[in-house]
């Protein structure tokens, strides 16, 4: 890695994270923003320890991958570089020891999904056997407060305790762990800061519940520089936003106001692949304030380039991707069936082959991303792609030898994503 452009710390400028799940996608991700990304600050190495899994990919890996990309495409700017989705210190010292100074902590494991269907009855008996652990629901417990939108908080008994059983082991972990990244990065000598997605939950993150996890998390000492809560509406994986976009655009700005009272944090966007056209409601809402997290999306454009290029290919992999995606879909939120495309032995030409499973942009109206279902079935399954002994050799080779067509065709979808957000900036 060259010192001279390592990764370094972003703060609370806007920014914006390329996940590449082959390694190939750097250059591509680079081109975009040179066009069109003034103003937004990039994080180019960014994966999760899952998808690392899936991968079979090391953080080392991952990191000269990206490094190598940037050399490739001339790129000397700063950047980050995010270790996805952690949960256990040993990831912590797998990633720091590898360069990333963007740790996302992932308490998910610890949150109470069904907290918010409790009946009365149900949360107390749930709340008793955690009571001893909450040390702050009297810091709350009564209060109201005003945001710089006009929006009231009311914090009740019912609301705190609530936020208790369904956040309250996540914040004791979040907590412990940001101590042990810091502890990391000190005995490293590097830089570091915190993302702390809480996202991946049914039902959205109240602002009060949002309230009490960043002041928690100020109160410990984390040094949060970014908080991804559960927004309203549904961010389904590689396909645009589904919900009342005024609705979002008025709750981000009530969440945004917490991000500037309690920090400044920014509001990260987490599943934020082809969600457009809220792209310019973040941006505008938060005023900049703002860290967007794609991922999925590089590996469906590395198989676009797969499609144009060998079609038969590409119509194996949709094979193998139809037959894994009940199993591989369970840990994604999607929508999509086996019956919401074709069987590509059914689709003769490869223009309709392309269009079924990964979508057309010249079919999609202006501010709008892509949601096709059939880039769900194929975005679940890239592990089972990758991984697979025949195929995942040769969708790699394939995009290696075609770099030029990939990152021509990155430039142009990464454009679409970062024009959108600069329309609200």
């Amino acid at each position: 890695m060259q010192t001279e452009n390592r990764p370094t710390t972003l703060g609370t400028k806007p920014s914006f994270g390329f996940g590449d799940r082959l390694g190939l996608a750097t250059p591509g991700h680079a081109a975009a923003l040179k066009r069109c990304g003034s103003g937004i600050l990039p994080i180019f190495a960014q994966q999760s320890i899952r998808e690392m899994t899936r991968t079979n990919r090391t953080p080392q890996q991952v990191m000269e991958d990206a490094q190598n990309g940037l050399r490739q495409a001339g790129y000397t700017g700063i950047q980050g570089a995010d270790a996805d989705h952690l949960k256990i210190p040993a990831d912590v010292d797998r990633t720091a020891q590898a360069g990333f100074v963007f740790f996302t902590i992932d308490p998910s494991g610890e949150v109470d999904a069904h907290a918010d269907d409790y009946n009365p009855d149900q949360l107390a008996e749930k709340f008793k056997p955690i009571a001893g652990e909450i040390s702050w629901l009297g810091q709350y417990e009564g209060k109201k407060i005003k945001l710089a939108t006009g929006t009231a908080i009311d914090f009740s008994p019912a609301v705190c305790r609530r936020a208790a059983v369904k956040y309250g082991k996540a914040i004791a972990m979040a907590v412990q762990l940001a101590r042990h990244i810091e502890k990391t990065a000190k005995k490293l000598k590097q830089p570091f800061e915190i993302e702390l997605s809480v996202d991946e939950t049914p039902k959205p993150t109240t602002l009060a519940e949002h309230y009490i996890i960043a002041d928690q998390c100020a109160k410990s000492g984390m040094k949060l520089v970014s908080l991804a809560p559960r927004f309203i509406g549904d961010f389904e994986k590689g396909v645009d936003y589904k919900g009342d976009v005024a609705a979002l655009e008025k709750s981000l700005a009530d969440h945004a106001a917490i991000a500037r009272q309690l920090g400044p944090y920014k509001l990260s966007l987490h599943s934020g692949s082809d969600k457009l056209s809220i792209y310019p409601s973040l941006a505008r809402a938060t005023a900049g304030l703002f860290h967007v997290k794609t991922a999925g999306t590089s590996y469906l454009e590395a198989l676009r380039t797969v499609v144009r290029v060998d079609p038969k290919l590409f119509r194996e992999v949709v094979k193998l991707s139809r037959s894994r995606y009940d199993t591989d879909r369970a840990t994604y939120h999607v929508s999509a069936t086996l019956q919401s495309a074709k069987p590509a032995d059914e689709i003769s030409d490869a223009r309709a082959l392309e269009k079924a499973y990964l979508g057309l942009w010249s079919d999609v109206p202006a501010g709008k991303g892509l949601s096709d279902p059939g880039r769900q079935i194929v975005h679940c399954t890239f592990g089972s792609v990758l991984c697979d002994p025949k195929l995942g050799p040769q969708v790699k080779q394939l995009v290696a030898e075609n770099q030029a067509l990939y990152t021509k065709i990155l430039d142009e979808h990464f454009g679409k994503h970062l024009d959108a957000l600069k329309a609200g900036m």
